[in-house]
């Protein structure tokens, strides 16, 4: 049995609506798992389903008028834009999510001679002209695997820019590691890299560390937060 420590933070969608209280004349209406969700054709919707629904960032939820239920539906093109534009601004003033013990802003990155799973090789060492953007995580950690689309989303942002290296440093091995990418696909360069999470005794996950052209750490955080992935393209655009 792994001895690994998750970080589980529940991903909360910035809309009002997906907020954990609404409010009545009488009393607040909680939002969470014991409340009554229904889709657009009237059925009931299970807690981790409509959850998972909001985290796509396609879906929004609203207080039906006059009762102590919810409704779930797609936004249209419209609401789907001031719903972004609402996130972003949120994003922009939240504050920076939780620091990873194993790392410290400014300190220099033990340079790694690395080679991915598809036979891929990166040397930190003479790269000296990339940015390295870093996942530590593992298949079983439920957190790592939640964040995986939005991150894939980062990943494209800068595929046409080969100054910035994606790696995912997985415990798993590479055997397992294939298998999982057939039905989740993940766009980091992954890496089967037990050694590497050792050596900087790295054991909450997801841990997540961005190193400049310098090769000082710019930025690393522990842990599942809704913006995470903001901070990290945040760190990534100032270092371009």
């Amino acid at each position: 049995m792994k001895k690994i420590m998750l970080i589980l933070a529940l991903f909360v969608a910035t809309n009002a609506f997906a907020q954990t209280t609404t409010t009545t004349k009488s009393a607040p209406i909680k939002l969470d798992e014991n409340s009554v969700v229904i889709d657009e054709a009237g059925n009931q919707v299970m807690y981790k389903l409509w959850q998972a629904y909001l985290r796509t960032g396609e879906y929004t939820i609203k207080r039906l008028d006059g009762e102590p239920s919810f409704k779930i539906y797609k936004m249209s093109p419209e609401e789907k834009v001031l719903f972004d534009k609402r996130r972003l601004a949120s994003m922009a003033t939240s504050p920076r999510p939780a620091l990873s013990k194993n790392f410290k802003d400014g300190e220099k990155f033990a340079p790694e001679r690395i080679t991915s799973i598809d036979g891929l090789k990166f040397d930190m060492k003479t790269d000296k002209d990339k940015i390295y953007v870093i996942n530590f995580w593992f298949i079983d950690c439920p957190p790592c695997k939640q964040e995986i689309p939005e991150l894939n989303e980062l990943v494209n942002s800068y595929k046409d820019n080969p100054d910035v290296v994606f790696l995912a440093i997985a415990l798993d091995e590479k055997y397992d590691l294939k298998k999982f990418i057939k039905t989740n696909p993940f766009l980091y360069n992954i890496v089967e890299g037990r050694y590497y999470a050792n050596k900087y005794n790295v054991k909450a996950y997801p841990t997540h560390v961005v190193v400049g052209k310098d090769g000082l750490v710019k930025f690393h955080t522990v842990g599942l937060a809704s913006n995470t992935v903001y901070w990290i393209n945040k760190t990534i655009k100032e270092l371009l």
